[in-house]
């Protein structure tokens, strides 16, 4: 029988490109964020799950979580450092959701720090030395960095839906708005789909505004069990999911590097998150119709309107009116990154599904301030990163 779990402290480093700072300082300013909202030490923590970069830091091998402890507290505490590319942060929490609702620790952090490299990620993944390597061969050969499949789905959509090139820019204007009051954000002006037009087209039909950059950014959750819990005080926030998936053979989305060649009935576009997401409303035994806001990876504005209708929000094409008429603002029926989403903050790869779920918390304990949903009860996140990998976290109140 599974113990259940719930989230005493959440924590982040403002998002921005910070050259005077080290990831290390980063993960250290976030992490003392969430421990003091806790009303905890580090001598409290059982285990510190890392979400690891490819970019930088953590003793040259990703060794994050051992870079923090020895930093700060070497009490023994298990380290543990999880890969998973811009799903990385989902895969940590749910690692530690995992030590605690099996009863092998009462309090376990997860957290994600990043630098990113100016630009669209600018030096290829994988490895030059393995011909084998797809994703190497994808950046390298076919010249494809991830605008130009995004841009390819964006103009299936124009074409199946007929979303119109305004809306799509009214997308990246929603997240602005949103982002205007939120501190932690690092684009808060809002903007106009006029100027989102104007912008350089990076990939057909897709604006720069209309694609997330990159940034520098750190976040971090404490879990604990419900004992644990009651002794602070502090049962607000349940874990009622918490899920990390990979995709399915047959993905309509057959992205590049793919799992699949062909194209199979019933699998979902983008499995690996709308599994995670599926699995995630099975575990929490909720259903789209009881979520008050989405926090989900929005790395271009096409993913705003496409996500959420994959997901079971509503039926295919939908989401066009749901934008075009409001229902997917903070005041709406569906709250769409009311923090401002991937577009406003830029992409920190490994910290932003951490971001997500700290977002939720805030939410759902009403301290989300100049972006709070009102009312919030049940917030869900979803995220994708390379190699298929998906996550979903619900928290309830």
């Amino acid at each position: 029988m599974t113990q259940s779990v719930y989230v005493i402290g959440v924590g982040a480093h403002p998002w921005g490109k910070w050259p005077e700072k080290s990831q290390l300082q980063l993960a250290l300013d976030a992490t003392g964020a969430a421990l003091a909202d806790a009303s905890i030490g580090w001598r409290d923590v059982q285990a510190l799950v890392a979400a690891s970069s490819r970019f930088e830091g953590g003793m040259g091998w990703g060794l994050h979580a051992n870079e923090v402890a020895q930093a700060v507290s070497e009490h023994g505490m298990t380290c543990i450092n999880v890969g998973g590319a811009c799903a990385a942060g989902a895969i940590a929490v749910q690692t530690a959701y995992a030590l605690i609702a099996s009863g092998q620790c009462d309090v376990v952090c997860a957290m994600g720090a990043e630098r990113m490299p100016k630009g669209f990620i600018p030096r290829p993944p994988g490895s030059q030395d393995d011909i084998t390597d797809s994703d190497y061969l994808r950046w390298v050969a076919m010249g494809a960095t991830n605008p130009a499949y995004w841009a390819i789905e964006a103009k299936r959509r124009m074409h199946q839906h007929r979303t119109s090139p305004e809306l799509l820019a009214k997308a990246a204007v929603q997240m602005r708005r949103n982002a205007s009051g939120n501190r932690l954000a690092r684009f808060r002006k809002e903007t106009s789909v006029e100027e989102v037009m104007a912008s350089p087209v990076v990939a057909d039909p897709l604006h720069l505004l209309e694609i997330c950059p990159v940034s520098d950014g750190a976040a971090a959750v404490i879990l604990a069990s419900e004992t644990y819990a009651k002794r602070l005080g502090n049962t607000t926030v349940k874990v009622a999911g918490c899920v990390a998936a990979t995709g399915k053979f047959g993905d309509p989305a057959r992205r590049i590097p793919t799992i699949s060649s062909t194209v199979r009935q019933g699998v979902p576009h983008t499995s690996e998150v709308a599994t995670a997401v599926a699995r995630a409303f099975d575990m929490a035994g909720l259903g789209p119709e009881d979520v008050d806001l989405l926090e989900m990876a929005d790395n271009t504005a096409w993913h705003l309107l496409a996500w959420p209708e994959i997901f079971g929000f509503y039926e295919a094409g939908a989401g066009d009116w749901m934008l075009a008429n409001d229902r997917l603002a903070i005041g709406g029926d569906l709250p769409l990154n009311p923090s401002g989403g991937f577009l406003s903050f830029g992409e920190a790869t490994t910290a932003q599904a951490v971001l997500q779920v700290c977002e939720l918390a805030w939410q759902l304990r009403g301290q989300a301030e100049g972006h709070q949903v009102s009312g919030a009860k049940v917030a869900m996140s979803a995220v994708l990163g390379l190699g298929a990998n998906g996550g979903s976290v619900i928290l309830s109140r």
